[in-house]
């Protein structure tokens, strides 16, 4: 079964920023519904929930799953890298020595930001298997937005580029990319968690 048609059966809605839900776990889900989308940058911002609140909440929702203790982990850091919790979320990540754990440690930097480390980390995920899902969800968000520049950027011949990604978030941090345009690079990267959340729990769930 492709990924898109995994993550397509396995989504559950509840996300208010979201036009899909979140992964096969409602209760993981709601640990990504927040009041407001996370930056591109390392944050704070307002709304996010403490560390031990997440931490108490994901061992409850982990005692309910199948997930490998991988997963577990790589889980566990992007639900607190959601919520601006970069230094534990880069604990986490950096113990898994996967394409995973390369993908949630590259998100890491680049958030932190440090965006040449989060080339080195994407260069080390190759084509990761959520690509082709973001991709898909990416254009379709992309193609409601007429005279967009983005779509050919961050997906030259329908591809996902992750580095494309990094740089158009460099520029944003440095007032190079309208307003409206930082916006829709928020909300690709909530888009990136959700797919990326549900290939960590379906990979495992197969449900």
């Amino acid at each position: 079964m492709m990924l898109s048609d995994k993550v397509d059966s396995n989504f559950v809605r509840g996300n208010s920023h979201s036009h899909v839900s979140l992964c096969p776990m409602p209760n993981l889900a709601k640990l990504l519904e927040t009041a407001e989308l996370a930056d591109l940058g390392p944050g704070p911002r307002a709304g996010v929930l403490p560390e031990k609140q997440l931490e108490d909440s994901l061992r409850e929702a982990s005692e309910e799953s199948q997930m490998s203790p991988t997963n577990r982990q790589l889980v566990r850091a992007l639900v607190l890298l959601w919520h601006d919790h970069l230094d534990p979320a880069h604990t986490l990540a950096q113990s898994i020595e996967n394409a995973d754990g390369a993908y949630v440690h590259g998100i890491m930097h680049r958030r932190e930001p440090d965006y040449g480390n989060a080339a080195y980390w994407f260069r080390r995920v190759g084509r990761h298997q959520a690509f082709p899902e973001l991709a898909r969800r990416t254009a379709e968000l992309l193609a409601k937005i007429p005279n967009n520049s983005l779509r050919s950027r961050l997906l030259p011949k329908g591809d996902w580029d992750p580095f494309a990604f990094i740089d158009a978030c460099e520029q944003a941090a440095g007032g190079a990319v309208p307003k409206a345009d930082q916006n829709l690079l928020r909300e690709i990267q909530r888009i990136e968690f959700e797919v990326l959340l549900a290939y960590l729990v379906g990979d495992d769930v197969r449900l």
